[in-house]
């Protein structure tokens, strides 16, 4: 009996010719597309982006010294993701390339659970942001009004805290700052 042949893995052309309306991932070889957020995704990653990056990448009421971005396209050897939110160190990346896309990991990523993502974020990209060493990890859930934090410990991922609701908290590498959670969830719980 003939082998069959194993199918050519995705490229950086597959994520190209992807049609412009879907957000496009090569995870392990395996082209993802998916639709744009919905309302409370694109509400919890708004706000979440409009609090830390005016304290941490423009220095109001807080330190500044990182950049901020909103879904930049990380390309890790074959790997292509783009996660909700994503940070580095100013030392790291002292200006944002004027390429498509980073190559340098990032040192905070955060990604905003859908109920047709939130696998994928968790069994699919979380290994590979451990395999690039991204130190934290943030997975914020807006259907559970929560907030899981990781830190990288060798090869993988601890979680040190999971928050929600209306507390408010310093969560690393953001620790400078309080964040209130509640103005990350949808005000009309119809939303969810």
């Amino acid at each position: 009996m003939p082998a069959i042949p194993k199918p050519t893995p995705a490229t950086y052309q597959d994520v190209l010719d992807a049609p412009k309306h879907l957000v496009a991932e090569v995870l392990s070889g395996t082209l993802y597309t998916h639709s744009r957020p919905a309302g409370p995704h694109a509400e919890a990653a708004s706000v979440l982006g409009m609090d830390i990056g005016s304290a941490f990448h423009r220095g109001r009421g807080g330190p500044g010294g990182w950049i901020i971005l909103y879904e930049p396209e990380l390309h890790f050897a074959q790997d292509i993701l783009v996660p909700d939110l994503a940070g580095w160190h100013r030392e790291r990346l002292p200006s944002v390339p004027k390429s498509a896309y980073f190559e340098l990991a990032p040192d905070w990523v955060c990604e905003v659970l859908s109920p047709s993502t939130a696998l994928m974020d968790r069994r699919n990209k979380l290994p590979i942001y451990a395999r690039e060493q991204v130190p934290y990890v943030w997975l914020v859930d807006p259907r559970a009004r929560s907030v899981e934090v990781f830190e990288l410990d060798g090869e993988h991922y601890r979680c040190l805290a999971v928050h929600g609701e209306d507390e408010v908290v310093r969560l690393p590498p953001f620790d400078a700052i309080e964040l209130e959670l509640s103005a990350l969830w949808p005000s009309d719980p119809a939303e969810e």
